[in-house]
């Protein structure tokens, strides 16, 4: 099988400042057959997105790219190609679909605009024939109703839909090469198979080469053919899927692949990737904690007692004109103390909904939330104050929940001086001390500001801001599916650290299911904003009631399996 793109010692560094140089790329070599699917796996920071944006050199200003560096294409070194022919190549022969489509779509435009726009620049159709192509590209991608959505503007879409126009967009001129940057990282696990299933399924059809790029060797083994492992810059191992999930060579790879949690069982502790980066036990083997991990015993009285809960939304949708949405239906559950209770559900399920009731950061329409003989949604804001301390909540965005002006230590004792914690301003910053060294970060980040943190270190710090309350009761929306394989298996062993340290008691919301089914003791599916199945998660994943449930399984990416079973 000849290559169809050959990439040759790819050098790239990045100028910060008017003296500093950082290299991201050193030396990075692969190929990219034709008609197959190469997929670039590692983590933030790995290299991986650079190297694949210097094939269409879609790379910032401030990149320098290597003299001996070289990106063949036909007989082309496409990184000394003129503007100008590099841009028919773009779109034409090579496109890309970026991670996330709603910073990719233009707002202002409809989907069908934007699509006929790749169509005239690249093949010069007329009016009649883009029209009719549209239509045919956005069936094919599987939107539904194409006819209705062709005059849609973005916004108007979910987030599958405008996954589904890109792709659309980016197989308009049914090119040689598609490079997909992420491309189901935020979307729920239904959405993220329907992606996976449609890139394969255009795949086939066309005959044009895949670059998928992920930090999920689990979502790897479902659509690839070829694995390039990279870290730091470099290629660690490359092979062919089979070999890569069945036999790794690299420590590294071995890494990516445990830190998942897995389906079948329950480890205390998740591997990370210090533990197979760092000297092995004596077996040779890394030292690796499988002891399986006991949930607590609920309590006959319930912590929190949720009965009848509903939220509406009311919708204005002409002059006069309303409609009413139903967010959550009559929800009711409990909480015992101690214990995990895991929300699953698809977006726009009402499970993140159901927190914010909790926490009262949005009004229940009707319902109660019975906590320790009082009940939260009828007791007064000044009332409120006291829970607030002991129900607290870590977002799923560590980038927009921590206050950039803010010094990390200004953010760690600020709540503390709300809720009068602490005698003195002394007292609040050694407590602000011992939070940052229970997260796991060194002393001197009390005195840097967010930006300086990666994403895992940032959910770090929203966690230790959260200790400083001492609460009883954390919900956590949300607050790992942002953050790579590795970095998440460390944050999700902290969570179980402290839930084991102090006691406390987790809401775990999420569209994981297999995070959650590590993570839960109890479990709520939710649809449509009802709660569709309830109970033991072990059992309801070993034999779900509901068809919701059985489809949202069935999603789960079990590629990664083969190679730790």
């Amino acid at each position: 099988m000849s290559n169809l793109i050959s990439v040759r010692d790819l050098r790239v560094s990045f100028r910060l400042g008017k003296t500093k140089v950082v290299e991201a790329v050193k030396g990075v070599s692969f190929d990219v057959p034709e008609n197959s699917t190469v997929a670039l796996v590692g983590e933030s920071g790995s290299g991986k997105s650079v190297s694949a944006m210097s094939i269409v050199r879609l790379l910032p200003e401030n990149a320098i790219v290597g003299p001996q560096s070289r990106v063949e294409f036909g007989g082309r070194n496409l990184l000394t190609e003129p503007v100008n022919a590099l841009r028919k190549i773009r779109g034409k022969d090579i496109s890309v679909v970026f991670q996330e489509p709603m910073t990719s779509l233009n707002p202002v435009f409809t989907v069908g605009d934007q699509i006929a726009e790749v169509l005239q620049l690249h093949l010069g159709l007329s009016r009649k024939q883009t029209a009719d192509r549209v239509l045919d590209l956005m069936t094919e991608v599987g939107i539904p109703e194409p006819k209705a959505r062709i005059d849609a503007y973005p916004h108007e879409l979910s987030g599958g839909q405008q996954q589904r126009v890109m792709i659309a967009m980016a197989i308009a001129c049914e090119p040689k090469l598609l490079i997909a940057d992420e491309p189901t990282t935020a979307l729920d696990v239904t959405v993220q198979r329907q992606i996976l299933d449609l890139i394969a399924k255009l795949q086939a059809k066309h005959r044009m080469s895949v670059l998928f790029i992920s930090h999920d060797l689990g979502v790897v083994g479902e659509i690839a053919d070829r694995v390039v492992v990279m870290r730091e810059g470099t290629v660690r191992e490359a092979s062919d899927v089979a070999s890569i999930f069945a036999a790794p060579q690299d420590g590294y790879t071995k890494a990516l692949l445990a830190c998942r949690p897995r389906l079948d069982v329950k480890p205390k502790r998740l591997p990370v990737i210090d533990d197979f980066m760092k000297p092995a036990g004596a077996d040779g083997l890394p030292i690796v904690v499988t002891e399986r991990r006991m949930a607590r015993a609920s309590e006959a009285k319930p912590l929190i007692e949720a009965v009848g809960l509903r939220k509406e939304y009311r919708l204005k949708t002409g002059l006069f004109a309303r409609k009413t949405v139903q967010a959550v239906k009559e929800a009711s559950f409990t909480l015992s103390r101690g214990r995990t209770l895991g929300v699953v559900g698809e977006s726009g399920s009402g499970k993140t909904t159901i927190g914010m009731l909790l926490m009262r950061l949005i009004d229940a329409t009707a319902g109660s939330v019975m906590y320790e003989g009082k009940d939260l949604l009828s007791l007064s804001a000044a009332e409120m104050m006291t829970y607030r301390r002991r129900i607290q909540i870590i977002f799923q965005n560590p980038y927009a929940s921590l206050n950039p002006r803010f010094t990390i230590g200004q953010i760690l004792t600020e709540p503390m001086r709300i809720h009068g914690i602490g005698t003195s301003e002394d007292d609040r910053f050694s407590q602000a001390v011992a939070s940052i060294k229970r997260v796991g970060l060194s002393v001197d980040a009390i005195h840097k500001y967010p930006h300086e943190f990666s994403g895992g270190q940032r959910q770090r710090i929203a966690i230790a801001r959260i200790l400083s309350m001492k609460p009883e009761v954390l919900i956590c929306d949300e607050s790992v599916s942002a953050l790579d394989v590795s970095v998440q298996a460390t944050v999700l062993n902290l969570l179980l650290d402290l839930q084991d340290e102090f006691g406390m008691t987790y809401i775990f919301i999420s569209h994981d299911l297999a995070v959650v089914k590590y993570m839960a003791d109890d479990m709520l599916v939710m649809s449509g904003g009802e709660i569709v199945e309830r109970g033991v998660s072990e059992a309801i994943y070993e034999n779900p009631q509901h068809d919701y449930t059985k489809r949202l399984l069935s999603s789960i990416p079990r590629g990664y399996q083969a190679a730790i079973a």
